[in-house]
């Protein structure tokens, strides 16, 4: 894990306000925990979490899982955020909830900036999964670009709109075990990368 996982690194303006669960909500917050239970979102030993899920809302606004929530394996409400724009070129990011979003906000907003045929996507951590895919020469982002940063956003939102189906499933070469999935809807993505999950798992 590298050493600055977990800390935001763009310039955030949060309002407070409190979400509540809809059917959308729910069934990301259901997928999650499925994702937990598998290892896939959680935190290390340090207690450094890792793992993220955003939604897009029809306003088009995105929901996504809070800063320092990957310990806990089922999500209230509250650990959530409604991200209501962000900027790349300021890496900043509006929000409204009761704690910050993501420290992966930045890339989450740049694919759905980048595909307004996704709906939903899915930051999650994998050893094997990571180890593998770059074996594989799978659709990756430079070694060289740090988690968190405009850079970063920007590296996935170009691979993101050279993937001709979805739902897809990059590497983050410079965020080390980190992956992202993105598709139309929550159980789409999350089928899809449970199956990369599932075979990788089988085959090593």
């Amino acid at each position: 894990m590298a050493a600055q996982d977990g800390v935001i690194h763009y310039r955030g303006v949060r309002r407070k306000g409190s979400l509540t669960w809809t059917p959308t909500l729910q069934a990301l917050n259901t997928a999650r925990t499925q994702l937990f239970d598998r290892g896939l979102v959680g935190a290390y030993p340090d207690g450094v979490g890792y793992g993220n899920l955003s939604l897009r809302t029809p306003d088009g606004c995105f929901l996504i899982t809070g800063s320092g929530t990957g310990a806990q394996r089922v999500l209230c409400p509250d650990q959530y955020c409604l991200v209501e724009r962000f900027s790349l070129a300021d890496n900043r990011v509006w929000a409204m909830g009761r704690i910050d979003a993501s420290s992966e906000s930045m890339t989450h907003g740049a694919l759905y900036a980048a595909r307004p045929d996704v709906s939903c996507v899915m930051h999650v951590h994998s050893r094997s999964m990571f180890d593998q895919l770059l074996r594989q020469h799978a659709p990756a982002t430079a070694a060289d670009i740090p988690y968190g940063t405009p850079a970063m956003a920007y590296a996935v939102q170009k691979l993101a709109q050279a993937q001709d189906r979805l739902p897809a499933l990059l590497v983050m070469a410079g965020h080390d075990e980190g992956l992202v999935a993105f598709g139309a809807d929550v159980q789409t993505t999350l089928a899809h990368l449970l199956g990369a999950f599932q075979e990788i798992s089988v085959g090593t």
